[in-house]
């Protein structure tokens, strides 16, 4: 148990630090929740704000950042789960865009072993293939409804 707390607390701290700024957003990923139980773990964050420099940009590109950059921040918390805690094989990650009350927009439980990602260049078919599920609607994640995980 006390290797698993050590685990879980240097993977909070790889979070913070290499997670502090994203590719397209300078805020940083705002974690909710982490449990590990046994073999399996939950994961829930916040989905990075807009950058306040993409203020000019028209809506819809801002909202493309906004979505880009929470598929990729859901791919690499993926891959930080499963390189910092290797007993965990399965886990069940949700995404939240900030709001009142705030909004289910990327879930899905991931698993260990890697699907084959070699030769796909779309970062939409990437996250899917990894077991994410979500709505994208001309750039923009649309809020998920029901139990998707």
């Amino acid at each position: 148990m006390l290797r698993q707390l050590c685990e879980l607390s240097d993977f909070a701290r790889r979070i913070r630090a290499q997670m502090r700024f994203g590719d397209l957003s300078r805020a940083s990923l705002q974690l909710l929740r982490v449990e590990i139980e046994a073999d399996s773990a939950a994961c829930e964050w916040f989905a990075r704000p807009a950058d306040p420099w993409d203020v000019g940009l028209p809506a819809a590109a801002r909202e493309r950042n906004i979505s880009e950059q929470a598929l990729r921040d859901a791919m690499q918390v993926r891959e930080l789960l499963f390189s910092m805690l290797p007993d965990v094989q399965t886990a069940n990650v949700r995404v939240y865009r900030q709001g009142e009350p705030p909004e289910l927009i990327i879930a899905g439980t991931v698993k260990r072993d890697e699907p084959s990602l070699k030769g796909i260049r779309s970062l939409v078919m990437r996250v899917k293939l990894c077991g994410f599920k979500f709505h994208l609607d001309e750039g923009r994640l649309k809020t998920l409804s029901g139990d998707l995980t």
